[in-house]
C-alpha cells in the first residue's frame, strides 16, 4: 500500500457518505410529494456502496488483489416498499376510491440515515487529516 491511498481510501469514502446525505436531504424534502414528473408519488432513494478493489503490482505484470481500496457508489435505488395510502377523497391525486397514495418515506428513519451518514463522513475527515498529518511527519524525518 502506497503512502497516499489511505488519502484515496478516505476520500472516497467522503464522496459516497457525501451523495448519501444528499439523497436523504431529497427524501426529506419529498415526504409530501404525491405526483412526479413519472405520474406516481415519489419513493424513497437510497444509494448501494460496493467496495472498491485494490492491487497492488508484486512484480511486472502481476497484480494481488488488497483488502480496503475505498468504496464507491454503484447506483441508486428506489425503494420498494409499499406507499402509505391514506383516505381523502378531495385530494387531486386522489384514486377513484377516495384513496392518496404518499411516499415511502419515514422522516424519523431518514433523521438516523442522516445521522449515521454524517458520522462515517467524520470519521473519513478524520482519517484522511490523521493520514496528512503522517505523511508531514515523515516528511520531515529525512531533515
Amino acid at each position: 500500500m502506497g503512502l497516499f491511498n489511505t488519502l484515496d481510501i478516505s476520500a472516497s469514502g467522503l464522496s459516497a457518505e457525501r451523495l448519501r446525505m444528499d439523497l436523504i436531504a431529497g427524501n426529506l424534502a419529498n415526504v409530501d410529494t404525491t405526483r412526479t414528473s413519472s405520474g406516481g408519488p415519489f419513493r424513497r432513494q437510497l444509494a448501494v456502496f460496493q467496495a472498491r478493489d485494490y492491487y497492488t503490482e508484486r512484480a511486472p505484470g502481476i497484480k494481488l488483489p488488497n483488502a480496503g481500496g475505498g468504496v464507491r457508489v454503484v447506483k441508486i435505488v428506489e425503494d420498494q416498499s409499499p406507499l402509505k395510502q391514506v383516505y381523502d377523497p378531495s385530494h387531486p391525486d386522489a384514486d377513484a376510491e377516495g384513496y392518496v397514495f404518499y411516499p415511502n418515506v419515514n422522516p424519523i428513519l431518514e433523521l438516523a440515515d442522516l445521522i449515521t451518514a454524517s458520522r462515517a463522513y467524520e470519521a473519513n475527515l478524520s482519517c484522511l487529516e490523521t493520514g496528512k498529518q503522517m505523511i508531514m511527519k515523515a516528511l520531515t524525518i529525512g531533515r
